[in-house]
């Protein structure tokens, strides 16, 4: 075993004996140290100070000092010893085709409601790569168990000081949560959390309700023995996003698992909310909010923009739409009166969400020629008729629209596609789509985008 410091290991130690790869450089930003010192795609960094990065947390630990000793490994495999000197506070100006270069430190339970698990076999290797990593939980908000932790992650942590964290929390009653994640170490949950208390680091925590095991009563103690940890000078959980489980048609007949309906999402609803009325008082804030699909699967409207105080889980589906709605209602605002030439467009997304932006389309057809054409579409992929925008598929959209009126471009969201890749939940390209669809295709990432394309010209909301 290698014995791991606070800020990456020892290149003797490490290096020749190929426990870890060097940092592979992606990418050089212009007028930058890398660009000065020559740095190119391709290019190696093997060490800095005498020591080996294991992700891009050690880099940037690394790289805070005012003088630097850099290793670089060229693509012809020559090795070259650099001085740097520069301010604490600049970086290298080099980005790296990986975050983490020791590899990705998986998932160890069997959560009968993980969707990794409900994907068909046979598509490419990433998809089914089950990330509990603390590390990308620091560097991007995505969300982790804690039960494959040693005590080598749980030093790097405090030392390090990954603040803040994000936590899937599902359960604090220990016997519930080990029999969600079929994992006996999920009954330490409550210890672990006094652990960030006593270290006072923080954390973002997650509850995936599924009905008939962890809502009602379960989910009304995890809340409240939650916010005991946000009462401190110093919280430890700054908040809770409560998210309804998502199902496929993929997964097991036997996992006893139940979707979601309108009723089960009304009493989450009035559930969460009268508890948010407590929490307001004794906290100073509404600590634990749903997810925009409760109130979409229960036929509600979403809540007022205020009461998400400062989107703290956005990206984890609570208040995006509304955010969403938002600046659509301020860049809409923009938009001509009427174009010179008529133009037309189709805008896709999930069937669970398009009554909700149906008003804005409203307002955009308002325009004098320009047509807006709004598709909401289910998942036949995934089985499921009320699907968020984020999951559909290049099938879902070769099925849902070869016989509608695509108009003169196709809008989809850049959320339909892997991140940095031109490529579905299903493998298929939109290179694919752009060769089936009679129209040409462009990616929305936002509601400057949507307007922008609409009226053909970059508009500066004042």
């Amino acid at each position: 075993m290698v014995n791991e410091p606070s800020e990456g290991i020892d290149w003797a130690e490490i290096y020749n004996r190929g426990l870890l790869q060097p940092a592979v450089v992606n990418s050089v930003y212009s007028e930058s140290i890398g660009q000065d010192l020559g740095l190119q795609s391709g290019d190696r960094l093997v060490s800095i100070n005498g020591k080996c990065a294991r992700d891009l947390i050690d880099i940037r630990m690394l790289t805070g000092n005012d003088k630097l000793t850099l290793v670089i490994e060229s693509t012809d495999n020559s090795l070259h010893l650099i001085e740097v000197e520069k301010d604490p506070d600049e970086g290298l100006g080099i980005g790296f085709t990986e975050a983490l270069f020791d590899g990705l430190k998986q998932c160890n339970n069997k959560c009968p409601f993980c969707f990794i698990d409900q994907q068909p076999s046979g598509y490419r290797d990433t998809l089914y790569l089950k990330d509990d990593d603390f590390r990308l939980s620091f560097l991007y908000g995505s969300y982790l168990t804690l039960t494959n932790l040693v005590v080598s992650d749980w030093e790097r942590i405090e030392s390090q000081r990954l603040s803040p964290l994000y936590i899937s929390i599902h359960a604090t009653d220990p016997e519930v949560r080990s029999q969600l994640l079929h994992n006996k170490r999920a009954g330490l949950i409550c210890d672990q959390l006094r652990w960030f208390s006593d270290r006072r680091l923080q954390i973002h925590a997650q509850v995936v309700v599924c009905p008939g095991f962890n809502d009602g009563p379960v989910l009304q103690r995890t809340l409240i023995e939650l916010s005991y940890f946000a009462e401190q000078n110093s919280p430890s959980i700054l908040s809770v996003a409560i998210v309804p489980v998502g199902l496929t048609h993929f997964r097991p007949d036997d996992d006893e698992l139940i979707a979601s309906d309108k009723l089960c999402a009304g009493n989450v609803i009035d559930q969460v909310e009268y508890l948010q009325y407590s929490f307001s008082e004794k906290l100073g804030s509404r600590f634990a909010w749903l997810s925009d699909e409760w109130f979409l699967i229960a036929k509600r409207p979403l809540p007022p923009i205020s009461t998400y105080e400062n989107f703290s889980q956005q990206e984890n589906g609570v208040g995006s739409i509304r955010a969403f709605l938002r600046d659509l209602d301020i860049y809409t605002r923009a938009l001509p009166e009427s174009l010179p030439y008529p133009r037309s467009y189709s805008w896709v997304v999930g069937q669970l969400v398009m009554e909700s932006l149906k008003p804005i389309v409203q307002r955009i057809n308002r325009v004098k020629g320009l047509q807006m054409f709004l598709y909401g579409l289910p998942s036949l992929y995934w089985g499921q008729k009320q699907v968020v925008t984020g999951l559909l598929t290049g099938s879902d959209l070769l099925v849902g629209l070869q016989k509608e009126n695509l108009g003169d471009i196709l809008l989809i969201p850049s959320v339909l596609l892997q991140q940095n890749q031109l490529i579905f939940l299903d493998d298929i390209e939109l290179s694919y789509l752009q060769e089936i669809f009679p129209v040409k295709i462009e990616i929305i990432y936002g509601a400057m985008d949507l307007v922008r394309i609409c009226a053909n010209e970059e508009y500066y909301i004042r």
